[in-house]
């Protein structure tokens, strides 16, 4: 059974800078893309960005291009989510998922993390 668990959100001034950790504790990992994607409520998923591998094919949205630095760890089975500049549209559910941009995961495994950004 693929789980997820998301963790690192919180409530953050805008123009803060917060970082979202998922451990991916079963199922397929180190040779998988990854992807964060977000939600706000009553909306679908939003891709967010995503990470190849090997860590070297990484592609962001253009809304968070510039901001937002994903990585991982496929020894700790770990992708990361390095967050800056933070914006209000920048709050809602973060999750980790298992894909790439136009191939993710889109039944979350894990219960997220929350970001709000308040102004």
């Amino acid at each position: 059974e693929v789980q997820r668990v998301e963790s690192g959100g919180g409530v953050v001034q805008a123009g803060g800078s917060l970082r979202l950790s998922c451990i991916a504790s079963e199922g397929p990992f180190d040779h998988v893309f990854m992807s964060w994607v977000r939600q706000y409520p009553g909306k679908g998923l939003e891709w967010v960005a995503h990470i190849s591998p090997s860590g070297v094919n990484i592609r962001y949205a253009d809304s968070v291009k510039g901001r937002f630095i994903i990585s991982r760890d496929n020894g700790k089975r770990m992708v990361y989510l390095e967050m800056t500049k933070l914006i209000a549209e920048d709050s809602g559910m973060y999750y980790c998922v298992t894909g790439g941009a136009n191939t993710y995961d889109h039944s979350p495994q894990g219960q997220g993390t929350q970001v709000i950004v308040s102004l």
